[in-house]
C-alpha cells in the first residue's frame, strides 16, 4: 500500500454506502415517531386492544368497576397451534443459518462463498442484536409494561401505561415490546438476502407470517398495537444498522485492499 493506514481511513474515503445509511436512519427515526405518537395518544392501544375483547357478565362476588371478559382468539386451539409454529420458526431458521455459516468456513480457497457467509452473519447478527438482546432481554425485563389481559381495562389487576412508559408494574416477561413480533419482522427482513428464483416463492408466505405472528399476539390480549408494530420495527431497523455497517466495513477492505 502506498499510503498509511491513517491516510486512506482520513477525509471521505470511507463512508457508510449512501442508500444503506439513508435506509437504516429513516427506519430509526420513524421508529422514535411511532413511539413518540402512541406515547401521546394511549387510546389507540386500548380501542384496538377492544376490538379483539369480548364482554362477560360480571358475578354477583366481582367488584362492581370490574371489568368482565376474554379474549376469544386466545381460547382458539387452530390460532394456539399456529402461534406456537410461528414462534419457534425464527430459531429454527437461525439454527439452520448457522449450520450454513459453519459449512461456509468449511470450504477454503475458490470454493469458499464470501457473499453467502456475510449474509448469513448479517442475519444471525441482527437477530441477537434485535428481537433477541434490545427486545427480550432490555426493553421486556426492563420497562414494566403490563399485557392487555394484566390490565383493570381488560379484566385483569394492573394498571394501563402508555407505549415507552417505565411507571408499569409488570415484573418480568412484560408487554413492551413483542419479542415475537420481532422475530417476525426479521423474518420479513431475510427475503432481500435471498437469492433468486427462491425470492419470489417464498415472498409472499414469509410476509403472511411475518404480518399474522404480531397480529396473532394483538387479538390474544398478550400485547398491545404499539408492542407489536414497534416491534416488527425494531428489527427492521437493527436488520438495516447491521446491513449498512457491514456495507461500509466491506468498502474500507477494498479501499486498504484487504480483498
Amino acid at each position: 500500500m502506498t499510503a498509511s493506514l491513517a491516510d486512506k481511513l482520513s477525509g471521505s474515503q470511507v463512508r457508510f454506502p449512501p442508500s444503506a445509511a439513508a435506509s437504516f436512519i429513516g427506519l430509526f427515526c420513524l421508529w422514535w415517531a411511532l413511539l413518540l405518537i402512541f406515547h401521546t395518544f394511549p387510546q389507540v392501544d386500548i380501542v384496538a386492544s377492544w376490538h379483539f375483547f369480548l364482554v362477560d357478565t360480571c358475578k354477583a362476588s366481582d367488584a362492581a368497576t370490574q371489568v368482565c371478559g376474554h379474549f376469544p382468539s386466545r381460547q382458539t386451539a387452530f390460532l394456539d397451534t399456529l402461534r406456537t409454529i410461528f414462534f419457534r420458526l425464527p430459531y429454527v431458521v437461525a439454527a439452520v443459518q448457522l449450520a450454513m455459516l459453519i459449512a461456509c468456513y468449511w470450504r477454503h480457497g475458490a470454493t469458499f462463498n464470501a457473499l453467502r457467509a456475510r449474509n448469513l452473519k448479517i442475519a444471525l447478527a441482527s437477530l441477537l442484536l434485535g428481537p433477541g438482546l434490545i427486545a427480550n432481554v432490555i426493553l421486556k425485563e426492563h420497562w414494566g409494561r403490563p399485557r392487555p389481559i394484566e390490565t383493570l381495562n381488560f379484566g385483569g389487576t394492573l394498571d394501563f401505561v402508555q407505549a415507552g412508559s417505565l411507571a408499569g408494574k409488570c415484573i418480568s416477561n412484560c408487554s413492551f415490546v413483542s419479542g415475537e413480533a420481532a422475530s417476525a419482522g426479521w423474518l420479513l427482513c431475510l427475503v432481500m438476502l435471498i437469492p433468486q428464483p427462491a425470492r419470489t416463492g417464498l415472498f409472499l408466505p414469509i410476509l403472511a407470517i411475518s404480518f399474522l405472528t404480531p397480529l396473532m399476539r394483538l387479538s390474544f390480549g398478550a400485547h398491545y398495537l404499539s408492542d407489536i408494530v414497534l416491534g416488527w420495527l425494531l428489527a427492521i431497523v437493527v436488520f438495516a444498522g447491521v446491513y449498512a455497517f457491514t456495507e461500509f466495513i466491506t468498502q474500507a477492505q477494498k479501499i486498504l485492499n484487504f480483498e
